[in-house]
């Protein structure tokens, strides 16, 4: 898979993350995994900020619920009106975490 395709992939995978669930970075990049031979939350994070924004961008957090840096504000907000569980600042990811059906 080349980089471009990494990119559109990663893309593709974050329009599919259901409103009010999301997904870490880690976890995008784990489900792209096999097929990319890439394992990178990094990447991922990277890819987001470079090109996330004609996504659902505020549905990918870190590991442990916080949202994306710079964001939190208008992230929180999106995130709230879709019905996401909010605890704190951040997401409460053992009840919306989501992971693509095999």
């Amino acid at each position: 898979m080349t980089p471009q395709e990494y990119v559109e992939e990663v893309l593709a995978l974050v329009e599919r993350i259901p409103a009010g669930k999301v997904m870490s970075y880690g976890a995008v990049a784990d489900a792209l995994s096999e097929r990319s031979r890439r394992c990178s939350a990094r990447l991922v994070g990277n890819i987001m900020a470079r090109h996330g924004s004609a996504v659902p961008w505020h549905r990918v957090v870190s590991s442990a619920g916080r949202l994306p840096p710079g964001h939190e504000e208008r992230a929180s907000a999106l995130l709230r009106a879709e019905g996401c569980p909010l605890r704190g600042d951040g997401v409460d990811m053992k009840a919306a975490a989501w992971y693509p059906p095999q």
